[in-house]
């Protein structure tokens, strides 16, 4: 019996010693290898299988992402096919200062002041007081957007098919440095990013066109052109023109350039001067605003590297009269520099400067525009710039307007449809890419 319960006992020693093996060899597995799994090992230690069901999940869903993003790219591009191919050599002038309530919570610049004449005299011959939206607007024209917001996406989306469908290349905004206005505006530089961002959909291109802000002098025009460059100089919508020399350079219009004296701008733009900007990353193409023929030379002494005319009244200035393109053209091919011409459809400017009417110019249906067109064309021009897209106050814009019957007295284009300063802008487009052309064969 001593004997039978000693080999009883051993027995009993061994099966417990096999099933504490067993046991620590069950504990080792993972908690999906072992058949004895609790729920709240499961909670605490997620399996495999759900890792991978969530990865999956999530793969699926990236990859559905990017089927609709590329399914919107491609109607995207559909959509600009039907658009005729951007010139990059016929830059309009852009205004990006509008506002509405429902986007900055009141009307801005479509409630222009009607301005008195400088002789008080004849001004109180002329109505003053403030225009009042929405019927009632700074401009002589009536927008087909109505009285919008530059903020506004949608906005920004139909200018660009506009823009788009007069096969204009680049637009030149209108611009202050931050938190700086014009006087009945106000800050605009916050907006550029998603003018960007629209202008790189619809593959336009964006430069800058420097208004006479507050105390512009040649130091802190460097300050805000590195601004521009270090912000915005690396987005894909950002225009650049490649010179003679094989540089890539920005392109900057100066407005009023006059306002500062030639021995300032050379500072700022001759190559002699410590503090210029040339040969910096800043460096860029700059082009003044030739207004009297004296400016000529004062241009050139500066250190520009090109003109522009701007203002869209044949004979209103030395600049802007069509008979005098061909001697500024030479002038300009004599000393290297850039010329571009400024062309618009008419111009009217009576709703915020009602003594004005002498600089007016009818339209006459699209006959003025491609006059100024044929002009412009005939001085062999480096670009053509148009002025405006939407400078509604002056009535250069080709932005499409419509009738509109209100107290106020609004002009429009009739018999011709709202798109016809479009239509007549991208006919142009093609003729100057053509001529162009056969100027560089």
């Amino acid at each position: 019996m001593a004997r039978f319960r000693r080999k009883s006992c051993i027995t009993l020693i061994a099966l417990v010693l096999l099933v504490l093996i067993v046991s620590v060899v069950l504990k080792s597995l993972t908690p999906e290898d072992s058949p004895f799994s609790s729920p709240v090992g499961a909670e605490l230690f997620p399996d495999r299988k759900n890792d991978n069901q969530i990865q999956k999940e999530k793969n699926n869903k990236a990859d559905q992402t990017k089927i609709n993003d590329s399914a919107q790219s491609e109607k995207l591009e559909a959509s600009l096919r039907k658009f005729p191919p951007p010139n990059y050599y016929l830059h309009a002038f852009y205004y990006a200062w509008f506002g509405n309530p429902q986007f900055d919570g009141k009307y801005i610049h479509w409630d222009h002041p009607q301005l008195p004449h400088w002789d008080g005299k004849v001004a109180q011959g002329y109505p003053q007081g403030r225009h009042v939206p929405p019927d009632d607007i700074g401009s002589n024209f009536y927008p087909s957007l109505g009285p919008y917001s530059s903020r506004d996406p949608s906005i920004i989306e139909s200018h660009m098919q506009q823009l788009r469908t007069a096969a204009i290349g680049v637009i030149a905004v209108s611009w202050y440095p931050p938190n700086m206005k014009d006087d009945n505006g106000g800050p605009t530089d916050d907006f550029v990013p998603l003018l960007l961002e629209v202008a790189h959909k619809y593959h336009i291109k964006v430069a800058f066109h420097i208004e006479p802000y507050k105390e512009r002098d040649e130091a802190n025009m460097f300050t805000n052109v590195k601004y521009i460059i270090e912000k915005y100089g690396e987005h894909p919508a950002f225009f650049k023109y490649r010179t003679n020399n094989g540089k890539l350079l920005p392109l900057f219009y100066v407005y009023d350039s006059y306002l500062m004296n030639s021995e300032q701008w050379a500072k700022l733009l001759k190559h002699t001067e410590s503090n210029s900007i040339r040969d910096t990353p800043y460096d860029a193409i700059f082009i003044a605003l030739l207004v009297e023929e004296k400016h000529k030379r004062d241009i050139l002494t500066s250190g520009f590297d090109g003109i522009y005319t701007y203002f869209a009244t044949n004979g209103f200035s030395y600049g802007s009269t069509q008979r005098n393109w061909d001697s500024i053209k030479s002038f300009c091919e004599d000393n290297n520099l850039i010329f571009i011409p400024s062309v618009g459809p008419g111009y009217i400017d009576t709703s915020i400067r009602p003594w004005n009417f002498q600089n007016t110019r009818n339209r006459i249906n699209g006959k003025y525009y491609e006059t100024s067109l044929s002009a412009a064309l005939k001085a062999r021009p480096d670009f053509i710039s148009i002025t405006s897209f939407n400078e509604w106050h002056e009535g250069t814009q080709i932005e499409m307007a419509i009738p509109k019957t209100s107290q106020t007295v609004y002009l429009d284009y009739l018999p011709n449809k709202p798109a016809i300063y479009l239509e007549i802008t991208r006919k142009w487009a093609a003729i100057f890419g053509g001529e162009r052309q056969k100027w560089q064969d």
